[in-house]
């Protein structure tokens, strides 16, 4: 949800479209640069999440951050930037910090995990009393972009020693693009066969749900509208179902009407839509356990 007006208007917008999870950025996530959080605003925005019953929240980092890189001055920039991320959701209360690791460029891909584990390292260390987690978010493999498989995520995640802090997000768009083919019930069932395996259901921590406008394999991260792209609703129906992911939160980040519409206090219809269609997918129950319409 869009933070247009302060942080609080993110929580009135969830509100609006009946969330039960949030995800927000906390800066303009295409500048280095963030404002300070003014503490009334600090204030404001628990006392209005608390009071929505909206639950978890996390952020998302900025784009521009890249812990895999060996250009110093980049490295540098994003450690720091990072740190910053983890500061203002710490401030707000927020579960997590979602973080893409970035993209290798000519580095070795040995050398790049061990960048992003010293990375995590240092941003970690330095915060011993925090409780917002840093999130990996498996990625689509654009280019050199790292994490796109489950086998560079656990690499990064056992490289770090503060474990409890580390978590997992799955975006199915980027799964299917990555290669894990979501959309059959048996490449469903290997790809987190192979995730349970690697890394541990006690690392995943959050999903994010967006179909995909390019097939599997093709590394292209383009979300789509539910059910409207190259994984159609069948995934998203054992997702939403899947009864190992019953406690964790799905965000949608799927294309909103138009620019224009962030600063207006109504539902976007794009977002009505694509939460329709994912709840309309959930298996309701009777009371004694059997499936109803």
């Amino acid at each position: 949800m869009s933070v247009a007006g302060g942080l609080p208007f993110a929580i009135a917008r969830g509100v609006i479209h009946q969330c039960e999870a949030l995800q927000i950025f906390t800066k303009n996530a295409n500048q280095w640069r963030a404002r300070p959080l003014p503490d009334e605003e600090i204030t404001a925005f628990r006392e209005a999440a608390a009071a929505s019953g909206i639950a978890p929240i996390v952020a998302h980092a900025s784009y521009l951050i890249n812990i895999a890189t060996a250009n110093p001055a980049l490295r540098a920039q994003s450690i720091a930037a990072l740190g910053e991320e983890v500061d203002r959701a710490e401030a707000l209360g927020l579960l997590g910090v979602v973080l893409h690791p970035g993209a290798r460029m000519e580095t070795p891909e040995a050398d790049a995990i061990d960048l992003a584990v010293s990375a995590l390292s240092l941003v970690l260390k330095e915060r011993p009393k925090g409780k917002t987690m840093i999130l990996l978010e498996h990625t689509a493999g654009q280019g050199t972009a790292m994490g796109a498989t489950f086998e560079q995520i656990a690499a990064m995640l056992d490289g770090v020693r503060h474990q409890r802090r580390l978590g997992v997000c799955l975006d199915t768009c980027h799964l299917l693009a990555s290669g894990y083919d979501l959309c059959s019930a048996d490449g469903y069932a290997a790809t987190f066969e192979r995730f349970e395996e690697l890394i541990g259901f006690d690392r995943l921590k959050v999903f994010h749900v967006n179909d995909s406008k390019k097939p599997c394999r093709s590394r292209v991260d383009r979300h789509e509208h539910i059910g409207r792209g190259c994984l159609g609703l069948e995934p998203f129906r054992r997702l939403v179902n899947d009864p190992r992911f019953d406690h964790l939160p799905m965000l949608i980040e799927t294309e909103k009407t138009e620019a224009g519409q962030k600063m207006k206090m109504i539902p976007d219809p794009l977002d009505e839509m694509n939460l329709k269609t994912l709840r309309d997918l959930r298996m309701r129950t009777s009371r004694h356990g059997s499936i109803l319409p």
